[in-house]
């Protein structure tokens, strides 16, 4: 990141040392084309929700968050290295491509906002306004909840601040929810210019988007629960947003492939998890994604990554695959996995979310509601995988802190895979609570990654960042600071 701002102002520098050329002659050649602030808002946007999809929710992040969940295990390369807690998790170049794209969707976002606002070339263009207002909050959601306290309100400028000072997550957190709430009212405006349509990849309302941006103040919100309760306030958030599943806040294209699939075919590096088994058949050993999720080895049976145990260098057919992203060329059905949605925030998600909230305040009836309506949704997520015939029987004596576990657990298990970076968040959060919902079975548990490290293109630039980074140990030791951290 930081090497393309030096490229950018040696670029300029060199610009004005051509002294034969004219002054407007100059203004002509400084205009680059491909440089989105010479784009209509409409097209930025459009790479961003890809982007925001594709380049993050579903990407290593994604694939490492899923490790340190333990809802599937790593087996070969660096994502072995991350199951075995080698260099990886606290390496400055583990998460650096990742650190490198949320800034730039940050940046494009920002661009876009200026466009859009009083003054810009698109002012009272409202509707775009508020939806990258929603989709700034959601990249710097991200950034913050792994990283921490990140460059922010200087980082979007890197011509006049290079080397952008680290912001402290509970500021960031403001600065979300003012995202947010500008993005609604935004929303709400009546404007002028045309709807997005096909370049809104996502959704075709301002509707859908006012409803996603109430679901992600829920979801912000219930993260401040170790630091900041106010689980009426989720609520009331909860009760603005999706009304069902056909409203949330998904990507699925038939020309982008998920993830998880692409990962497993290419590089096979992720496999099925002895902790995801123990507890979906400790709940109910029916339930039909059991078969589905942990793919069988010939001669082996389901031998998924015990988590406890030493992880050995795996080709193909020593763990199990997970049949939620699995590739067959022997089974042509499997290759159906290339189109399952990557969710950036799902209705399921929101009911877990109303149903934990309910709970905390002993609204015990509401929660199980609530964790009724999560659990089917999610067994009939936007996937190759559905169950329709299927209905988890919740048990109505659960109260309590086994209320709390019993949302937890079926949590976890509704959001294998792709929302696996909300679940490394959930699992911080509840450990910062003293509650142990979930039990993780790594052998050791004493280098559970309590955050990313940050990307090296700052560290090996940004003396601010370089300091905060150190040797990279602070992985290990240093909460964010929603999980009672200083930093």
């Amino acid at each position: 990141m930081k090497k393309i701002k030096y490229i950018i102002l040696g670029l300029i520098t060199g610009a004005f040392t051509l002294q034969s050329c004219s002054e407007d002659k100059m203004d002509d050649i400084n205009k680059n084309k491909n440089n989105p602030e010479f784009m209509e808002s409409k097209y930025i946007i459009t790479d961003v929700m890809t982007s925001s999809a594709f380049s993050i929710t579903g990407s290593d992040l994604a694939f490492y968050a899923s490790i340190y969940t333990e809802q599937l295990g790593g087996v070969s390369a660096q994502l072995r290295n991350a199951q075995l807690r080698g260099n990886e998790p606290s390496a400055s170049t583990t998460y650096n491509n990742k650190w490198n794209t949320l800034y730039s969707n940050l940046r494009s976002l920002n661009i876009i906002v200026k466009k859009c606002s009083t003054g810009g070339e698109e002012a009272g263009n409202y509707h775009t306004l508020g939806i990258a207002q929603v989709l700034k909050a959601y990249n710097l959601g991200i950034l913050t909840d792994l990283f921490g306290d990140v460059p922010y309100s200087e980082a979007l400028s890197p011509l006049t601040n290079p080397q952008a000072k680290l912001d402290k997550q509970e500021d960031i957190y403001k600065e979300i929810f003012s995202l947010l709430d500008s993005g609604i009212e935004n929303l709400n405006k009546q404007t002028t210019f045309a709807s997005l349509g096909k370049q809104d990849l996502i959704y075709n309302s301002p509707n859908n988007w006012i409803k996603a941006a109430y679901g992600l103040k829920a979801r912000y919100l219930m993260h401040l629960s170790a630091v900041k309760p106010n689980y009426q306030e989720v609520l009331n958030n909860v009760n603005l947003s999706f009304a069902h599943a056909n409203e949330e806040m998904y990507f699925q294209d038939g020309k982008v492939s998920y993830p998880f699939f692409l990962v497993n075919k290419t590089r096979g590096g992720l496999a099925s998890s002895k902790t995801l088994w123990d507890m979906m058949t400790n709940i109910d050993v029916k339930d039909p994604r059991i078969a589905d999720y942990f793919i069988a080895i010939e001669g082996k049976g389901v031998v998924p990554v015990d988590h406890n145990k030493d992880v050995q260098e795996a080709a193909s057919g020593v763990y199990s695959p997970s049949g939620l992203s699995y590739s067959s060329v022997k089974d042509a059905k499997y290759e159906a996995n290339s189109f399952n949605a990557i969710y950036l925030m799902s209705y399921h998600e929101l009911m877990f979310i109303k149903a934990e909230a309910a709970a905390r305040l002993n609204l015990d009836s509401e929660a199980k509601g609530a964790l009724s309506q999560g659990i089917n949704a999610a067994l009939n997520k936007k996937q190759r995988l559905t169950y329709p015939t299927y209905e988890r029987v919740v048990p109505q004596d659960l109260t309590g802190k086994a209320l709390l576990q019993r949302i937890a657990q079926e949590k976890y298990i509704s959001f294998a895979e792709v929302e696996s970076i909300e679940m490394y968040n959930d699992i911080r959060r509840w450990k910062a609570m003293g509650d142990d919902l979930i039990q993780l079975q790594h052998k050791e548990p004493n280098k559970f990654p309590k955050r990313f490290a940050y990307g090296n293109s700052d560290v090996s630039r940004n003396p601010h960042v370089k300091e905060a980074y150190g040797n990279g140990a602070y992985v290990y030791t240093d909460d964010v600071w929603w999980a009672h951290g200083t930093r």
